[in-house]
C-alpha cells in the first residue's frame, strides 16, 4: 500500500486563496495537515475520467442536486486510495475500462464538509455508457445525473475547489492550455 504522506492541497479561486491565508496565520501547511491527520480526517477518492472524441476532450461529471462533481467516495479502512478511486468509478458509473495513461500522480483538494479531503487520480476511457447504479445502502443512485463536458463546460459547472482539479487534469492529458493556478501541488502514489 502506499503510503499516504499529506501534500499541500490544491488550491484554486477565491476559496483557495482564503484557504491559504487562513494556514499562513496558524503555522504553515504541515503543521494544519499534521493536526488534521491527528483528528482523523476522512480521505475520498476518485478519478477524472476523461474520453477522447472527435471534437476534444470530454470530462465525466456527476450530478447530486445541484453539484457536480467528478466520480468519488470515502476510502475504506485499509484501502489503498486508488484502489478506492477505481472502485468508486466502477460502484458510481459502471465504468470499468480505466486506463491510467499519464501516470499515478493524483491531486488533493483543501479540506471541505467537516475536514474531508479529496484526492483525485486522471484516467482515460473509451467507453461513453454510464449508468448510475443503485447503491444497496440507500436503494437508489448516489448520483442523480451525468454528462460528458468539455473543459469549458466544466469549469461553469464545477465549484473552485473542483475546477482546480478540473484544470490540472487537462494540462496534464493534453486537453487544455497548461494554466498557471498558484499554489497547486500534486502527489503520486508512491509518496
Amino acid at each position: 500500500m502506499a503510503s499516504l504522506r499529506p501534500v499541500a492541497p490544491c488550491l484554486g479561486g477565491a476559496a483557495g486563496m482564503r484557504y491559504h491565508t487562513r494556514q499562513a496565520r496558524r503555522g504553515g501547511t504541515e503543521v494544519i495537515w499534521n493536526a488534521m491527520a491527528q483528528q482523523g480526517s476522512r480521505l475520498s477518492s476518485g478519478v477524472v475520467v476523461v474520453r477522447r472524441v472527435e471534437t476534444g476532450c470530454r470530462f465525466l461529471l456527476l450530478r447530486v442536486y445541484r453539484y457536480w462533481d467528478f466520480p468519488k467516495g470515502m476510502v475504506e479502512s485499509g484501502e489503498d486510495p486508488l484502489d478506492g478511486a477505481r472502485r468508486e468509478v466502477r460502484e458510481e458509473t459502471g465504468l470499468t475500462d480505466l486506463r491510467f495513461s499519464w501516470g499515478l500522480d493524483y491531486r488533493e483538494t483543501p479540506p471541505y464538509g467537516h475536514g474531508k479531503v479529496a484526492r483525485y487520480y486522471v484516467a482515460e476511457t473509451g467507453d461513453s455508457r454510464v449508468v448510475l447504479l443503485v447503491n444497496p445502502a440507500l436503494g437508489r443512485p448516489e448520483h442523480d445525473g451525468y454528462r460528458w463536458v468539455t473543459l469549458e463546460e466544466g469549469r461553469r459547472l464545477v465549484v473552485p475547489r473542483v475546477a482546480a482539479v478540473l484544470d490540472w487534469a487537462a494540462a496534464v492529458t493534453g486537453c487544455g492550455p497548461p494554466r498557471n493556478s498558484g499554489g497547486d501541488s500534486e502527489g503520486t502514489a508512491t509518496d
